[in-house]
């Protein structure tokens, strides 16, 4: 635990995890500057909700256009502090630009008042700002995880704190400063660079109205405990383990594109990525060395480098645990097809990793793997593939391929999770609800959903 000398004085240190080596530190804010900083972005509030729709609608508009402009730095400096490939950092921000055009275009309209019929002349529902929303990010997807509630939060005539992961501060900076060369007030949106420790003293801070998180679920949880004691709102996108249903009347060349794609993005370091796959068995050792193809293809190096299809992992620790749960897999039973061993070079890089005839209980069906790791289970039934789907304690996304439209219909009444997708990936869509079950947490970002998690439902009655 911290001690109050050293949060005084603490810095955030960040490894480029391609070679290995210590990048720039930050010198981070003490917890008094953390709370002074808030109290300015607090005290922005009130200017920020006067601000007009069709202000904030051309306020992030101008984001949008500064992000573009400046998309290959901030790839760039994805791929330079936490590994990801840089044509997928740049589609990365081009989506985060979509996410505020989106909120821009609709926002107002998804908070219109609703007139609702009671004993009064006149009773409506509007939707005012809570305050100050503090954003708690992680490293895998520094802006697009920003922008999901940094987008709606300030449509909505909320002012924003932003956390980002210590992995990613020069992102995050960077971020932004696109911001504010939009016209974004810098009342209205700060970056803080805290430790984990200051930012878990900040959700306490009074201004702080709201809470959104993104990251494990055991983090989730203690997030989670700390605003319900202050009666604050939070919306929470933990992990996932993600089950896909395979069957034989699928189209399966496009299936295994997708799957592949699904796994491999940003080196398996996604939330709603395919984890478990289950393969009906008339198809099942086709689709093992297809997948074994595919994944034995993919090319590993630089992200700055587009010729490679996966960088590395962002931490050497989170390499270590994936390889833990690789080889306890591998000891009870799985075969592992390709990959499973751990690099001799420098950076935290692990090679795409195919484990079948996985089972309950093992490893990597038991727990969510961070990385480049299929397993692959073979079944018999719909109804089979369905029960092993939701057995697990997440509950983000889950996916069938089939043409059999009974047993689309069987997988949609079925499956526990926040996001179903027949023949095709889970995604997330500035357009569509975002969010999970279970210890895949609660509340939704993204669509109409998103912006109005951090808003009043304030009932007005009229005689």
């Amino acid at each position: 635990m911290l001690t109050a000398a050293k949060l005084e004085t603490a810095t955030l240190e960040s490894i480029n995890p391609t070679t290995g080596q210590a990048l720039p530190s930050y010198e981070a804010l003490t917890l008094d500057e953390a709370r002074s900083a808030i109290d300015k972005v607090a005290a922005g509030f009130s200017g920020w909700k006067a601000t007009s729709y069709p202000k904030r609608a051309a306020i992030l508009k101008a984001v949008a256009a500064s992000m573009r402009e400046n998309k290959h730095e901030l790839a760039d400096l994805m791929a330079l502090e936490m590994g990801k490939p840089v044509k997928e950092g740049v589609a990365e921000v081009e989506k985060s630009a979509w996410c505020a055009e989106y909120y821009a275009d609709n926002g107002e309209a998804f908070l219109t008042p609703e007139t609702l019929e009671s004993d009064a002349s006149h009773s409506y529902v509007q939707y005012p700002p809570l305050g100050t929303v503090l954003g708690i990010l992680p490293w895998n997807a520094p802006v697009w995880l920003a922008l999901r509630f940094l987008a709606p939060a300030l449509m909505a005539g909320n002012t924003c704190v932003l956390k980002a992961d210590p992995n990613v501060p020069a992102t995050a900076n960077k971020l932004v400063e696109c911001f504010y060369q939009a016209g974004v007030p810098k009342n209205a949106v700060a970056n803080l660079t805290v430790t984990n420790a200051v930012a878990s003293k900040m959700i306490d801070h009074p201004q702080v109205k709201a809470v959104s998180f993104t990251g494990s679920s055991k983090a989730g949880q203690f997030i989670a405990s700390q605003a319900a004691a202050g009666l604050k709102p939070a919306v929470l996108e933990l992990g996932g383990s993600d089950p896909c249903i395979l069957m034989a009347d699928a189209d399966l060349e496009k299936a295994l594109d997708i799957i592949t794609l699904s796994r491999m993005v940003n080196a398996g370091q996604s939330c709603i990525s395919v984890k478990r796959l289950f393969v009906e068995k008339s198809i099942y050792n086709e689709v093992c060395e297809a997948l074994r193809e595919r994944f034995s293809k993919l090319k590993c190096g630089d992200p700055r480098d587009e010729s490679n299809n996966l960088g590395p992992l962002a931490r050497e620790d989170l390499r270590d645990q994936l390889h833990r749960q690789v080889s306890e897999s591998i000891a009870a039973g799985a075969r592992c097809l390709t990959g499973g061993d751990l690099p001799s070079r420098s950076g935290f890089f692990y090679p795409p990793t195919l484990l079948v005839d996985v089972k309950p209980g093992m490893t990597v069906f038991e727990e969510e793997t961070f990385g480049p790791v299929l397993s692959v289970t073979p079944i018999d039934t719909i109804d089979q593939a369905l029960e092993l789907a939701n057995d697990t304690e997440y509950g983000l996304g889950a996916s069938i391929w089939t043409s059999n439209q009974v047993a689309i219909d069987r997988a949609i009444e079925t499956l526990e999770s926040g996001q179903i997708a027949v023949n095709g990936i889970v995604k997330s869509d500035p357009r569509l609800p975002s969010g999970g079950i279970g210890k895949s947490g609660y509340g939704r970002e993204l669509g109409p959903q998103g912006i109005r998690e951090f808003v009043n439902v304030q009932q007005i009655w009229i005689a």
